[in-house]
Order: structure tokens, then sequence, then C-alpha cells
């Protein structure tokens, strides 16, 4: 089903974490990739489409200056909404559906896409994807199957039949969304991601879509060199449309990862 004409989303950009592990003193999502920021490269896929009206990016108070002066460089118009995040990713979550609160009640939102900013290479098409999705079940998760999971020892519990790592960007129906946060604000709730509040206090079903072994996270000081030799695979062009060059870059994936997964949290 294609994307009604008159659905509105707003796209949410976690990039409030620190990123020790990624080897720089900076925020990682700061650093440079393909000569722009990690983070502009995710809010300009998103925003290709049509459908995604708002865009609210969740920073640290010390990066301030640097997001702005970034913002100001490499996107354009509309505006990008920028709020300062809390100590930890649902916090941050909550101060983002706070800011959209008023368009949500005013019915000018139908969807929420919560996005971790240090996975620069969702294409578009993933976007429209869980928003499509998000509108027609309540909400949706990419996940990936895991299928090379089994027991460290002959006496170890085996993996269920299906494992998966879940990716974003997820998706959920703007009301919802927002009432299950404001429940969990009440209750002291802090949940691990988005899916996980929704599941605590609402009966949305979240379905399911097929994630993308190139949505690597940025975790690492290598994923830089990894993410840019698959943006120069797929052409520098993270749209989604040109499945033969996505599939070019999945397979460079392969060659240079023995599991050919990079899900990591």
């Amino acid at each position: 089903m294609p994307l009604p004409p008159s659905a509105r989303a707003a796209v949410v950009m976690l990039a409030a974490g620190e990123g020790r592990r990624s080897g720089h003193h900076t925020n990682k999502v700061l650093l440079p990739l393909a000569g722009r920021g990690v983070f502009t490269w995710s809010i300009e896929s998103a925003r290709r489409l049509a459908t995604v009206t708002h865009t609210v990016l969740v920073i640290r108070e010390e990066d301030r200056e640097t997001v702005m002066a970034t913002l100001d460089r490499e996107v354009g118009q509309p505006d990008v909404a920028v709020v300062v995040g809390g100590d930890s990713r649902h916090s941050s979550e909550w101060q983002a559906l706070q800011a959209l609160a008023p368009m949500i009640e005013a019915g000018e939102i139908d969807v929420v896409v919560i996005h971790d900013a240090a996975r620069p290479l969702a294409v578009t098409t993933m976007f429209a994807s869980v928003i499509e999705a998000a509108l027609e079940h309540g909400g949706a998760i990419p996940v990936r199957d895991q299928g090379h999971l089994t027991a460290l020892d002959d006496g170890g519990e085996q993996p269920p039949d299906r494992v998966v790592a879940v990716q974003t960007p997820q998706a959920f129906r703007a009301g919802p969304l927002l009432e299950a946060y404001r429940l969990a604000d009440a209750d002291g709730f802090v949940g691990t991601d988005t899916a996980s509040c929704m599941e605590r206090y609402t009966d949305v079903p979240v379905l399911c879509v097929d994630g993308d072994a190139g949505n690597i996270k940025i975790t690492f000081p290598e994923d830089l060199f990894l993410a840019e030799r698959l943006l120069a695979k797929a052409d520098w062009d993270l749209s989604g449309r040109q499945r033969h060059r996505r599939e070019s870059a999945m397979s460079h994936l392969r060659d240079l990862l023995p599991h050919g997964e990079r899900d990591r949290s």
C-alpha cells in the first residue's frame, strides 16, 4: 500500500549519546562521514518523503554549537527543531514527544518515527515502509534474522527458532505513542526502546518489517570506514530505489564481515 498523500509523519533523530566506543572524544554522530556529519545523512534520507512534515533532532547541550553550524551548512529547509535530550534514550524520546505534543494533539501528526542518528545509512524506502505499516497496524519496527547464533556449549540452551536484531527507524501512531510516554513518565518507567514502552502501556500491534544489513550503527572506529565503503558502493544514493546498487553494497558488506551482519547495539 503506498503512503496516503494526506499522511503526516514526524521524524525524531536521537543524537544525544556520547559514543565513547567510537574511539573519539566527541559525539560520534558529529564525526564526518564522506564529507558531512554522520547525523545529517539520515535526516536527508527521511525528508525525501513528502509524508515527513516535521523533524526533531535530540542533542546534548554541549553539542549545540556544532550541531547548529552543521545544520546550517548541510541541511536545508524546512527547519529542524532541536531539543536537548535526557540522561537515557527513553528520556530523550520523551523530550522530543513533549515538543511534538501540541501538534499531535491538534491532529497535525499521524505517525512518529524514532531513529538513531548513529545509523546514517537507513534508506528512504525503509522510512516509508515503517510509516506505511504504522499507519495500517499501529506500529512497525525493522528486524534482521540472526541465524548464526548458537549455544556456547553442548549443554547450553539453544536459541529460539527465530532470533532477530531490531533496528531503527521505528514508527508508531502518534496519539497512542504520546499517551504511552505520558503514562511511563507518571510511573517512572524507563524503556529500552520505543517498542518496549508501547508494549507496556498500549495494545497497539507492532509489525516487524524487513531490516537492512547495510543499516549499520556507528559504534566502533572501523564502522565509519565501513559506512563510507558502503556509501561508495551505493553511489552515495540512500533513496533505496536503485535496488541493484544497494544489493551490490550488501554483497560488499558480506565480503567484509564473516557473519554478514552489523546490528550491534
